[in-house]
């Protein structure tokens, strides 16, 4: 059988998902022998942004888009929409590798939780709580004095601890200790710890103290919200990756169908053939629809892409994260808007997008978006999306096949981030560290 580019290799990856793209980005770098191959003849995958266009032949083929939208072209359309923490693990991984420089970014302008049948903003200091319309007036107080530890608890000093034993006090008692209100949970817990269930009430509550600092820092940063966007779309984030990956010398073939994955007589993963061409690797690292048989449905996401000729937003922000919390609408899970528009060259002038997107809970995309749907208003456009939630059954160590899990519904990349080096060290066994940059383009040469 002829070999398939080079024919030998450490690493095969299929998809250009984003997670796919750092992952190689980060071996190529370790000096691995990278392949990397996707069937799209497009970079990003499930991650891709698309034009107009494309947006209409993938959800309503043969129909053409109303001249009124606007061209074509000035369109950048995530499938899988998600701000960036300024001061998250994404924005370390940036760093760490210098693929900030071939990406530009913009502040996102607001942070927003929906209760009590509003759209509020999302205290981070104790000066916005003191202002707040989220909580009454004597919750007030004891929500700055809350916020107040958290601005000065430091994770390395027991001093700022103040006697409590934060890894064995759950963040249910922790918050009961300030005698904050059940309700003050939901706002605190998901849209600034950005929880997307009830379990961590009953973890230790550091880890919920290191979730509402990395809220506030990432907030310091530009001061509007804690989020940033890259300028036409996500699906630049992808293509930055695969180009760091290249200057390191990794392979891509895009267009190129992966007809079987070959394992040796331990069930290791040892190559794969492609259009009757053969490539060895020692293990190889994929999205999750390239394993079937190796992974679980864990849940689906409904979204909603909407194309809108107004802002969402109380303030009126060109972009701004809503979270609607599971019990603010009585249900299970909680529903994210992620709202962008003309400013981030992702729609034509004076057009807006907004996603609405959560984990299924009925039959009926509609019925499970409705509650944001309804904070809209007026829609262009709308289209409805849905994926199954996939998770690995194993972590890959046994059979050299490393799988990554599904983009969860948030609209947040820390999941994401999370799953990128937990896939790292599954891959290395050693731990991603993002203390300092690591690469300089040039020393590739």
């Amino acid at each position: 059988m002829p070999p398939l580019a080079d024919g030998a290799y450490d690493a095969i990856i299929l998809g250009t998902g984003l997670k796919e793209c750092i992952i190689s980005g980060l071996l190529s770098v370790d000096k691995l022998r990278v392949l990397h191959v996707d069937a799209n003849g497009f970079y990003g995958g499930a991650c891709a942004s698309l034009n107009l266009k494309q947006m209409f032949e993938k959800f309503r083929p043969g129909t053409e888009p109303p001249a009124k939208l606007g061209e074509s072209r000035d369109y950048n359309i995530d499938l899988m929409p998600k701000f960036i923490m300024a001061s998250g693990k994404l924005v370390k991984m940036l760093i760490h590798t210098d693929v900030t420089k071939y990406l530009e970014f913009k502040s996102v302008e607001g942070s927003y939780v929906f209760k009590d049948k509003a759209i509020n903003k999302v205290p981070a200091t104790a000066m916005e709580a003191a202002k707040t319309p989220l909580v009454g007036f004597f919750e007030k107080k004891r929500v700055r004095s809350f916020l107040q530890y958290v601005q000065e608890f430091a994770d390395e000093d027991p001093k700022t601890h103040k006697s409590l034993n934060l890894k064995t006090m759950t963040s249910r008692e922790f918050m009961k200790h300030f005698s904050l209100d059940e309700s003050t949970f939901d706002f605190i817990g998901h849209a600034m710890a950005l929880y997307s269930d009830e379990s961590y009430l009953d973890e230790p509550a550091i880890e919920l103290l290191r979730r509402i600092r990395l809220y506030g820092e990432s907030l310091d940063r530009y001061g509007k919200s804690p989020y940033i966007y890259p300028l036409y779309g996500l699906g630049e984030l992808p293509q930055a990756f695969a180009r760091l990956s290249a200057v390191f010398g990794g392979t891509y073939m895009l267009n190129t169908k992966v007809d079987e994955i070959i394992r040796n007589d331990k069930g290791e993963a040892c190559g794969i053939v492609s259009n009757g061409q053969y490539a060895s690797c020692k293990f190889v690292v994929g999205d999750p629809s390239y394993f079937p048989d190796k992974v679980r449905k864990v849940g689906r996401v409904v979204r909603a892409i909407c194309i809108l000729s107004h802002p969402i937003t109380p303030s009126g922000e060109h972009s701004a994260q809503i979270i609607i919390p599971q019990k603010a609408v009585g249900r299970r899970s909680d529903i994210y808007i992620f709202n962008c528009s003309y400013q981030h060259q992702v729609a034509a002038q004076n057009k807006f997008l907004a996603f609405v997107s959560t984990v299924a809970e009925t039959d009926s995309p509609q019925k499970d978006l409705q509650a944001g749907l309804d904070l809209l208003g007026t829609v262009d456009e709308l289209f409805f999306d849905s994926y199954d939630l996939l998770a690995p059954v194993a972590d890959g160590t046994q059979d050299k096949t490393f799988i990554s899990k599904s983009y969860d519904p948030s609209s947040h990349f820390e999941a994401t981030s999370e799953d990128v080096l937990d896939l790292y060290k599954r891959i290395t066994g050693q731990d991603l560290d993002l203390s300092h940059q690591r690469v300089q383009h040039e020393s590739a040469e």
